[in-house]
Parts: structure tokens; C-alpha cells; sequence
């Protein structure tokens, strides 16, 4: 029985809670939060702020990109101004050709005729001097009537592609429409006048196909 009790005492005793440890008056003064976790940190080293050090990185990071944006940039810019450059080039040389084309055209068509002009300048100078020989013989002159008309259709003909003839005599020299191969001091003409023409000359429209050979007086 004794055996039992003591059983009982020392279960008693094991199911006691602890007491807690009392408390003196300066302990049980409160101290912020704030000064308990400084207090606790004074001392101690601080600890590596990671946030800033990734950051830094990230801005080095993106200004060099930056850069590398702006260097392409200029890089596209100068290919395109280039680019600009080449094309007006280009493009005046296609209107200076398109012009020059333009002007070949209109020159060939005004001056159609040129070439079948100036190889019938000799058949006309022929038919001047035939129809110049004076003649009694009535055979003779109504040859020389149809020669004329000849002339005279071939004439009109070339007048028609806008050959005519230079005027000369009693003009004052032009040296780009008359060719003087004699000089002479006969007076009743002002100086430097034709008074004489060997050979007529002629012109197709605006250009000269042959001046006309003459005589001037001094």
C-alpha cells in the first residue's frame, strides 16, 4: 500500500505545470519593437543589399543596348540618305536623257528634209545655169520652159519642207549666211554690202544648209 501512494505522489507531482519565474518591475517595462530589433542590430554588421547591386547591372545592361539601338540607327540612317542620294542622281540622269531624247526627236522631225535638201542643192544650181543660156533656136526654148517648170515644181516642193533661199544682194554681210569670196570698191553700196551673189545659198527653216557665196563691198 505504501508502494501505491508513493506511485500516486510522484504521478501527482509529474502532472504539476511549471510555475513561472516571477517577474520584477524593471522587467516588465515594455521596449518598442522597433528599438528591441535596432538594439539587437546594433553591433552586428549589415547585411549585403542585393536589390541595388541588380539594378546597377540592369541599367549597364540596358545603356549598352541603347547604344548598340542608336549605333544601328545611324548606321540605317546613313545607308538611306546614300540611298536618297544615288536615286535623285539617277534620276536626273533619266530626265537629262528623256530631255536629250525629247530634243533628238523634235530636231529630226523639223529637220526631216535636211539631207534630201542638201543633196539637191547641186540639181538646182544646175538648173539655174540652164535656164540662164539665152537661145533663138524654138526647140530650144520650150525645153528650156520645161526645165524651168521642173525648177519651179522642184522649188515649191522644198519650199514646202521650209527650204528657201538666202537673200543677198543689197543685204550687209552676215557672215553666217554669206560666204564672201570677193571684196570690191564700186561705189553706190555702203560698206561691207553684198553686191554680188555667185552661188545661192539656202536654209532649212532655222539652220543654215549653204551659204550664200558673194561679193562684198569694202
Amino acid at each position: 500500500m505504501e508502494q501505491g501512494e508513493k506511485q500516486m505522489t510522484e504521478q501527482a507531482t509529474y502532472n504539476e505545470p511549471e510555475m513561472e519565474q516571477p517577474v520584477s518591475s524593471e522587467e516588465a517595462v515594455l521596449q518598442p519593437e522597433g528599438e528591441a530589433d535596432a538594439a539587437g542590430s546594433v553591433g552586428g554588421e549589415p547585411e549585403p543589399v542585393s536589390g541595388a547591386t541588380g539594378s546597377a547591372e540592369e541599367v549597364q545592361a540596358e545603356a549598352g543596348e541603347l547604344a548598340a539601338a542608336k549605333a544601328q540607327v545611324a548606321e540605317l540612317e546613313a545607308k538611306l540618305a546614300e540611298m536618297e542620294n544615288r536615286y535623285l542622281r539617277l534620276y536626273a540622269d533619266f530626265e537629262n536623257f528623256r530631255r536629250r531624247t525629247r530634243q533628238e526627236m523634235e530636231a529630226a522631225e523639223k529637220y526631216r528634209a535636211q539631207s534630201l535638201a542638201s543633196d539637191l542643192l547641186p540639181v538646182l544650181d544646175n538648173f539655174e545655169r540652164a535656164l540662164k543660156i539665152e537661145t533663138e533656136n524654138e526647140q530650144a526654148k520650150s525645153i528650156l520652159q520645161g526645165m524651168e517648170m521642173v525648177y519651179r515644181s522642184l522649188l515649191d516642193a522644198l519650199k514646202k519642207e521650209g527650204v528657201e533661199a538666202i537673200e543677198a544682194v543689197g543685204k550687209p554681210f552676215d557672215p553666217h549666211l554669206h560666204q564672201a569670196v570677193m571684196q570690191t570698191d564700186e561705189g553706190g553700196y555702203e560698206p561691207n554690202t553684198v553686191v554680188e551673189e555667185f552661188q545661192k545659198g539656202y536654209k532649212l527653216k532655222d539652220r543654215i544648209l549653204r551659204p550664200a557665196m558673194v561679193k562684198v563691198s569694202q
